[in-house]
């Protein structure tokens, strides 16, 4: 399969090393001048999670094909997409006019309906999901990073195309990921959401994601704030499904002790956001995004959240 990443980001470099590795062809799209400024080569350290749950160490020099512009017809099978979420329409205005044929996997956050969020990409070729994997990198040309085995896709029966979805799937398996198919993908994508601005809003507060993880009292503010947020979910005219909705409602001390011990031991997981955190990739400020966005809508749609307003000095 010829693919095209869109971009050299975390996420994209992983999967398409991976993929790579698989017999794949693997370009990059990147801005112009930034494969003068990338380099040919990305120096990978990261740990691959598809055979051991606490990662297979990798670490090589691997030389990397990079382009700066799509032409039309450029035969390309795929496009994958992971960007963050608010720089999602910039990307998809320029390659919606350049897809082609090609699949285009929207592998990112998404806080708005799909269709809207995706309007300027050719529907019936979309196909949605999400990666297990992150870290960051330091000086441009090392990456530090790790991925999961398994990655989120939507189900086959909701997706626009069941040829593309089947060509996605086969691509993951055939690499040796394993697949957990979401029926409501716009559900999945929300809580999601939800769940990343609880915790960025206690990382936010105690000063840093390993600050957040250091105690299970801290993890259980998250929680609670999590679960104050899923109503949202139904006011943006959806429904959470019913594991959600147990896991949730837990008592919370026990579900934060649970994440505490996944996120504070030594699992991928646990190894993403730490060099996540250490390479300064992602800025507090991309972060604070997910609180402040969730907490705008709820104030648009009428929905109280005071134990997210009580955080909100942290981030403004």
């Amino acid at each position: 399969m010829n693919i095209l990443m869109i971009g050299r980001g975390v996420i994209a470099a992983q999967y398409g090393w991976a993929f790579e590795k698989a017999g794949h062809d693997v370009e990059f799209y990147v801005r112009p001048g930034r494969m003068a400024e990338y380099g040919p080569s990305i120096d990978l350290d990261i740990l691959d999670g598809r055979k051991r749950l606490k990662g297979t160490p990798v670490k090589e020099k691997w030389f990397i094909k990079m382009r700066e512009e799509i032409r039309p017809g450029h035969g390309y099978d795929l496009i994958i997409v992971s960007v963050n979420h608010d720089q999602f329409h910039e990307v998809a205005a320029l390659i919606g006019p350049l897809a082609g044929n090609a699949t285009i996997l929207a592998f990112n956050n998404a806080w708005e309906d799909l269709p809207a969020f995706a309007e300027k990409l050719p529907a019936e070729q979309v196909i949605w999901g999400f990666p297990g994997g992150g870290g960051g990198y330091r000086n441009k040309t090392a990456l530090e990073g790790g991925f999961m085995k398994s990655v989120f896709l939507e189900h086959e029966l909701s997706a626009a195309s069941s040829a593309r979805h089947r060509e996605v799937v086969a691509l993951f398996r055939g690499a040796g990921f394993s697949l957990s198919f979401q029926k409501d993908m716009t559900v999945w994508y929300w809580v999601h959401f939800i769940l990343n601005a609880g915790m960025a809003a206690g990382a936010l507060k105690h000063g840093s994601y390993r600050n957040l993880y250091s105690s299970p009292r801290y993890v259980k503010e998250a929680i609670l704030l999590m679960r104050d947020m899923l109503p949202l979910v139904a006011a943006k005219g959806r429904r959470v499904d019913s594991l959600t909705r147990i896991a949730l409602g837990l008592p919370a001390g026990l579900t934060a002790f649970a994440a505490y011990k996944v996120l504070s031991g030594s699992s991928v997981a646990a190894a993403i956001m730490e060099r996540m955190e250490s390479t300064a990739y992602i800025p507090k400020e991309s972060f604070a995004q997910f609180p402040k966005e969730v907490l705008a809508e709820a104030r648009k749609l009428g929905v109280a959240l005071p134990r997210l307003e009580a955080f909100e000095s942290y981030w403004s």
